[in-house]
């Protein structure tokens, strides 16, 4: 059975048009702030909202660096609510199937060294965006941020470094589940998004693997589209999701990606 992701979130949003419709929600942890929680809503919104505010307080969210306090926000705009339609995928952890992963992995290991993120020694490499979803790196030409294999000739460039950095194999599940977020824009704060058992919640990227000096450094535009699933908002009860999905855009991707996704969770 797919895992309720909304179980113990202490932050949650609305559309103030639809107060009894959450939108979405996360686990505050205690690092995100009000500027990150607005940036959170100028991604999945398609138009950036004038005015958040806490339902109960009615204090309104501002770009400041106060951390983002537990409650139900109402989201203001001047136009209907739409979720913005930037593709997103899910990550799926990806095995050596042809043996071209290797210089990845090896190239990895040795500029990192160690988990990134928790700074143990037992870890494995991980891809920024997804190896098993090369078609939606092809497709929407994500080779664009890769800068340390310009000279490379019809090749994807997904496996270059930039791509990737070491993580334990535990906290790689909670990257690849979205749970677990770094930011580039807000000093490679990492911020967790569900009980945060391992304490890494405000913690900052190891510097070992985005040094500005290393041409192979990971590329902090990969980052920013890492930490937030575009479609991760909640279906009402009673909503029939393949017809939200169907009728939304990219819906055969989406379907392909339900489909995989789920069939992973049963095999």
């Amino acid at each position: 059975m797919p895992v309720d992701r909304s179980l113990g979130r202490n932050v949650r949003f609305y559309d103030s048009s639809k107060p009894s419709i959450t939108l979405g929600g996360f686990i505050q942890n205690g690092s995100v702030t009000e500027t990150n929680f607005l940036d959170m809503m100028e991604i999945l919104l398609t138009e950036a909202p004038p005015r958040v505010q806490e339902r109960t307080s009615g204090h309104v969210v501002a770009t400041t660096n106060n951390l983002l306090q537990p409650g139900e926000y109402d989201v203001y705009c001047d136009s209907p609510i739409e979720v913005s339609n930037e593709p997103w995928v899910h990550r799926l952890i990806s095995h050596n199937l042809s043996g071209r992963e290797d210089a990845f992995r090896d190239g990895i290991r040795s500029r990192d060294g160690k988990c990134v993120i928790s700074g143990l020694t037992l870890f494995e490499a991980a891809h920024i965006f997804p190896l098993d979803q090369e078609n939606f790196w092809i497709r929407f030409n994500y080779g664009r941020w890769i800068t340390d294999m310009d000279d490379t000739v019809d090749v994807s460039k997904i496996n270059s470094l930039q791509n990737g950095f070491i993580l334990r194999e535990d906290i790689h599940s909670l990257f690849d589940q979205y749970l677990i977020s770094v930011n580039p824009d807000d000093n490679y704060n990492i911020a967790v998004f569900n009980d945060d058992i391992l304490g890494l919640d405000g913690r900052i990227l190891n510097p070992v693997c985005r040094n500005p000096a290393d041409p192979h450094r990971v590329s902090d535009q990969l980052l920013r589209g890492a930490g937030e699933p575009i479609f991760e908002h909640d279906f009402p009860p009673g909503t029939d999701m393949m017809a939200e999905i169907r009728e939304g855009p990219y819906a055969q991707e989406r379907f392909e990606l339900e489909l995989s996704y789920r069939l992973r969770e049963v095999i």
